[in-house]
């Protein structure tokens, strides 16, 4: 029975993924557990596999090392293929730019067996910065997934429904997302350079706490954030920002029956509104000199589009089932498809 299984979800990592696999070629305390290691590619175009296939060779005699490829971009549809492929109980998820400490497999590990009703845990994500972040980064910092919650552990489930550990170095139960997360995600999560599906880590612990599951911070689980200098480009954080806020409808509908979605729309087109224009007149005088506030307003601004531009995306998906359904009734009746 396997302790644990590593995957790393990536999409043209090659030059990034190195750094994660030389972090667990050192991993310590392991004498003793049973893990592997999946890479998931999730399209790649560049060298990404090559650069798997000389490193199994170095880890063949410590841990397993496999690969497999998933075509549907989003980090949301590479986790359910890793979740498909892994034989074992508790599965943690690190990013191609995540750097776990020596003792992470070691932690994730012992928390899990000591935890068993919890569904998934985070830890401490240090951020590891090519340059100095902006002014007041620290308001923005945990929508890059840098976020060090304490050396005291504590459950979030307990605590505010919205707060939640980043995906970042995540350990789930894999009994517990069969048993709640849907095949099919709302959010697909960054896919290649889009931002616009962000989410999908709070989407899925969300599922999780409303069946029940206990959701955990764990101080020992620690992991470094590879945040490089394109990530401080003022067009990079609005559009990060906005894309977090485009997400908010499908998280915020998530506890709620289909019937209730309406409501909900309403009730937060007027608490995001309200908040939106008391932002901007708090903020007006200073909004076009700091970027930080701009990133603030545009995160706002995303929330209350958002249930806009989740209708029309299920809707234009709706169109194109419909296509496909079409082209293979086309298919059958002129004996094309067998």
């Amino acid at each position: 029975m396997l302790d644990l299984t590593v995957v790393i979800c990536t999409y043209n990592g090659a030059s990034r993924l190195p750094n994660v696999l030389e972090r667990l070629l050192t991993q310590e305390k392991t004498e003793n557990l049973s893990w592997e290691i999946i890479v998931v590619d999730n399209n790649s175009t560049d060298q990404t596999a090559e650069i798997i296939r000389k490193y199994q060779a170095r880890f063949s005699e410590i841990v397993p090392l496999k690969y497999c490829f998933e075509p549907r971009q989003g980090l949301a549809y590479a986790r359910r293929r890793a979740i498909r492929e892994v034989p074992g109980e508790l599965i943690g998820f690190l990013d191609d730019d995540n750097y776990p400490d020596p003792n992470w497999v070691a932690a994730a590990c012992d928390f899990g067996k000591k935890h068993p009703q919890a569904g998934g845990y985070g830890g401490r994500i240090l951020g590891k910065y090519d340059e100095q972040p902006p002014k007041n980064f620290e308001r923005i910092a945990s929508l890059l997934a840098v976020s060090d919650r304490g050396t005291e552990a504590f459950r979030y489930d307990l605590l505010d429904r919205w707060l939640f550990p980043a995906g970042a170095g995540m350990v789930v139960r894999r009994r517990a997302w069969l048993e709640c997360v849907p095949d099919r995600p709302q959010l697909s999560g960054v896919s290649g350079q889009s931002l616009s599906n962000k989410g999908e880590d709070i989407e899925t612990l969300s599922y999780l706490r409303k069946a029940g599951w206990q959701i955990w911070h764990n101080p020992d689980l620690i992991i470094e954030h590879h945040i490089p200098s394109s990530r401080f480009q003022k067009a990079y954080l609005l559009k990060l920002c906005h894309g977090v806020g485009l997400s908010r409808f499908a998280t915020r509908t998530v506890y709620r029956p289909r019937w209730q979605h309406f409501l909900v729309i309403l009730a937060y087109l007027m608490v995001d509104s309200c908040k939106l224009i008391a932002y901007y007149f708090k903020t007006h005088k200073s909004l076009n000199r700091d970027v930080i506030e701009q990133c603030q307003f545009e995160l706002l601004r995303g929330s209350i589009v958002s249930p806009f531009y989740h209708y029309r995306k299920s809707f234009n998906r709706g169109k194109d089932s419909v296509s496909i359904s079409q082209q293979l009734s086309k298919l059958r009746n002129n004996n094309e498809l067998i």
